[in-house]
């Protein structure tokens, strides 16, 4: 698999649904993982006071008191938030649907409580707008995608390591979580690339340009969104008097 193949949406899907699906397997089969025990008491390792409280803040990002009104702004923000506003909705309504029940159907216990752990819901909540945010991002110029990625990519990290830190989950828990989310918000960007012959704002694509799909996770000044450039008589007579050539070729 190549990396542009990767950094699309399909591949998103296809490498964090695996994950997923190979990580509730071994959770299923052996309860807890050799690896949990000795990654949680590294992260422990680091719970200074100040440690701590920074990661109670960060913890937020995973919440839906604040992913709420982040959503919102996305639709302020990002213009093919707002054409398809029904699909990054739904994202952030299934995400807690999904993991609730797959809490209930692992079984899984916290580390330090009796209530269900497996997936993350902060973690799996976080990845699925963090990874719309990765998404929608390329309607940006190249450098503000390249930022908004990095930083998007940073906040999934920290919500995981804060829900480890402060003792709320296994590391395997956050793992399958932040596989989860990027996996709705991969399918997300899947359904959102069909409707990309829709109505759009601003001036019509040239013919030609509608019909080669620019990659959604690639940052684009031009075919996501950016800046476009208006059809022109001579771009749009171009395929014209190419036929009428072929046409005098094979009379």
């Amino acid at each position: 698999m190549t990396t542009a193949s990767m950094l699309h949406p399909r591949g998103v899907l296809t490498v964090a649904g695996a994950c997923f699906v190979a990580l509730t397997a071994a959770v299923v089969v052996l309860g807890a993982l050799p690896a949990d025990t000795a990654v949680r008491d590294a992260l422990l390792a680091l719970a200074t006071p100040w440690v701590v409280a920074a990661m109670r803040v960060v913890n937020r990002a995973g919440d839906w008191r604040v992913l709420v009104p982040g959503t919102l702004l996305l639709f302020v923000v990002f213009r093919r938030a707002r054409e398809r506003w029904w699909l990054w909705v739904a994202v952030m309504a299934i995400a807690p649907l999904l993991e609730w029940v797959l809490k209930h159907l692992v079984g899984r216990t916290r580390p330090e409580a009796v209530s269900l752990s497996f997936p993350s819901g902060h973690s799996t909540a976080s990845a699925a707008f963090f990874g719309s945010v990765m998404f929608l991002a390329g309607s940006l110029p190249r450098r503000a995608c390249a930022w908004v990625r990095a930083l998007a990519v940073v906040m999934i990290v920290l919500v995981g390591m804060a829900r480890v830190i402060l003792r709320a989950h296994w590391p395997s828990d956050v793992l399958a979580g932040i596989a989860l989310g990027l996996a709705l918000a991969a399918a997300a960007g899947l359904v959102a690339g069909r409707f990309r012959g829709g109505p759009r704002d601003g001036p019509p694509h040239p013919p030609d340009a509608r019909s080669t799909p620019a990659l959604p996770w690639r940052c684009s000044m031009s075919r996501l969104g950016g800046p476009e450039m208006p059809p022109t008589p001579r771009t749009l007579g171009a395929s014209g008097g190419t036929c009428d050539a072929l046409r005098i070729l094979l009379a």
